[in-house]
């Protein structure tokens, strides 16, 4: 297990008029190939805060990021849609599906926006909907999807490209415990047997079966 990410000291504080509110405060982490690491803690904790400043959505206050030994957290702007788009794949708790595109389609217009070859679009999207369990629903729309089978296909989106970090924010917030412990298993098994990193945020207790580390944060730090 080969650290990929690391976090070191970082910390993330926004402006409210003339006060500082610290967000994230001095977290120091690493996320390895081939595990699942999940980020608990109560709402408010800074949980979704410290997975973006990990995805290079955010940029951090103070600290340092490193991707493969690395340094990104300094990158100018305009550089970091292509770190994203090498290294992370996204899942978030709400689907981001189009609603007009079968669940293909959906794939396939990632593909198209990550420069895939157009005559190989479709083989690509059945092979994603392959992983994930869902080659009988190639066609269906996402209102004759559940809620379960909306989020693998989210997840296959996320594997476009396959990037080596997966990245969920709360993916089974909008689950039933039965389809989130799905979702679940599905993320330790694409890290496990793919050899990539995958960081769950939740505030499920229920997650930590599927995690092979836990981390809890509290007020913006990781609670020892």
């Amino acid at each position: 297990m080969g650290t990929i990410l690391q976090l070191r000291s970082v910390s993330k504080t926004y402006r409210e008029g003339r006060n500082e509110v610290p967000a994230v405060e001095s977290v120091s982490l690493d996320l390895r190939r081939g595990e699942l690491l999940l980020l608990m803690g109560p709402s408010g904790s800074g949980k979704t805060t410290l997975l973006s400043m990990m995805g290079c959505i955010l940029r951090p206050t103070a600290g340092e990021i490193r991707i493969d030994g690395t340094v990104v957290d300094h990158l100018q702007e305009a550089t970091l849609p292509d770190i994203r788009k090498k290294h992370f794949g996204f899942v978030f708790q709400s689907f981001n599906l189009f609603p007009s595109l079968t669940a293909a389609e959906n794939i396939e217009l990632l593909l198209r926006m990550k420069g895939h070859e157009k005559k190989t679009l479709r083989a690509e999207a059945l092979r994603l909907l392959e992983k994930v369990g869902l080659s009988d629903r190639t066609d269906f729309y996402p209102a004759d999807l559940s809620g379960g089978q909306k989020q693998r296909i989210a997840f296959a989106r996320a594997l476009v490209g396959d990037p080596p970090i997966i990245l969920a924010d709360e993916p089974t917030a909008n689950l039933d415990s039965k389809r989130g412990r799905e979702v679940l298993e599905l993320l330790k098994r694409h890290a496990a047997e793919q050899n990539k990193a995958v960081a769950v945020v939740s505030h499920d207790p229920k997650a930590e079966a599927a995690a092979d580390r836990v981390i809890f944060l509290e007020d913006g730090r990781i609670k020892e």
